[in-house]
């Protein structure tokens, strides 16, 4: 049973409005503010649910600091038979350099049980027997991915320092090797980059573009929101006049891989995450139970935002959240 549906919300006895930081928002999908879930929602959704699929950034951790309670639950989730998935969106990592900072958070973490943006990407390709080269606009966790799968690359952290004059009579040569661009996040993205990517994708005939993502912000530090991916892809779209085949959310190439994993329905599955726009919207697209945390970027106010039409399934403050129901989770299950 889902408690919170696209009309209206739960009037159930017990069942608090939320209260936004600055002003009461009617929301297109209710009549007053979606309510967080009450203690007996949180029994509920642990009850049903299998297996969670986190998002990193907002809902583990801020920047560099775990969110306070976060391993408690993890542990509580476990304990109850929980199989746990974490998927990010950020491509600047491989899964070992994933490890390595759940790690450093003093947050036990198997690698399989890491979905990176980066991993998706060279997992597509893997898929469709992917034999050519490919230019990449993005960081190492690209490329460490791609060595992985055995896929030949070029560009990257390479390029970065690379420059282009505009001289008279300057022409750029390309690799028309190049069977497919990816673009991940990259924060030494240039023009000679754009330039080299463009040329591969409009001159190469066949070549694939592929995006990590195209979040428009993400949490690179814990102080504010930064330029996602979205300006990188932006870029390479306004250039090549091509749309993007997207692997990471809210895209379902990750969603279908966990499933055929696992062997569970997606009823069984609950998403966590702090975008309406990719995690919430990644979950309702598979079918999946969603639940939202207010503690990365979605603010109540954007949740009840007379414009939102994503609704998840759940809202909580924070993941530790479920922490409140623990004693009596723990005995139902």
């Amino acid at each position: 049973m889902q408690v919170l549906q696209r009309s209206l919300p739960s009037t159930r006895a017990g069942a608090r409005p939320v209260r936004p930081a600055r002003k009461m928002v009617t929301c297109l999908a209710a009549s007053r503010p979606i309510p967080r879930a009450t203690n007996e929602q949180k029994i509920d959704l642990l009850k049903k649910v299998e297996c969670f699929i986190f998002d990193c950034d907002g809902v583990i951790w801020l920047g560099d600091k775990v969110i306070e309670g976060v391993p408690e639950t993890l542990d509580m989730l476990r304990a109850m038979g929980k199989k746990v998935f974490f998927v990010t969106n950020n491509s600047t990592k491989s899964r070992a350099g994933y490890m390595s900072k759940f790690q450093s958070l003093g947050l036990d973490v198997k690698a399989e049980e890491i979905y990176s943006s980066s991993y998706a990407a060279a997992a597509y390709l893997e898929s469709i027997n992917f034999q050519k080269k490919v230019y990449v606009i993005g960081e190492t966790g690209i490329l460490e991915e791609l060595d992985l799968k055995g896929i030949r690359h070029l560009g990257g952290p390479s390029d970065a320092d690379k420059r282009v004059t505009l001289k008279s009579g300057e022409f750029m040569e390309h690799d028309h090797g190049v069977g497919a661009v990816v673009v991940g996040f990259d924060r030494y993205i240039n023009y000679y980059k754009i330039q080299y990517a463009t040329l591969c994708i409009r001159e190469n005939p066949g070549c694939l573009f592929i995006a990590t993502n195209r979040d428009a912000v993400t949490h690179l530090t814990d102080a504010q929101e930064w330029a996602g991916n979205g300006s990188m892809v932006g870029a390479i779209v306004g250039s090549t006049k091509r749309e993007p085949t997207v692997v990471g959310k809210p895209s379902d190439f990750m969603l279908k891989n966990i499933s055929a994993t696992l062997g569970l329905r997606p009823d069984q599955i609950c998403m966590v995450g702090d975008r309406l726009d990719t995690d919430i919207m990644f979950g309702k697209n598979g079918g999946l139970t969603t639940s939202l945390v207010l503690s990365g970027v979605t603010t109540e106010e954007v949740l009840n935002s007379p414009d939102n039409k994503v609704i998840p399934d759940y809202v909580l403050s924070k993941l530790p959240d479920l922490l409140t129901v623990k004693e009596s989770a723990m005995v139902a299950a």
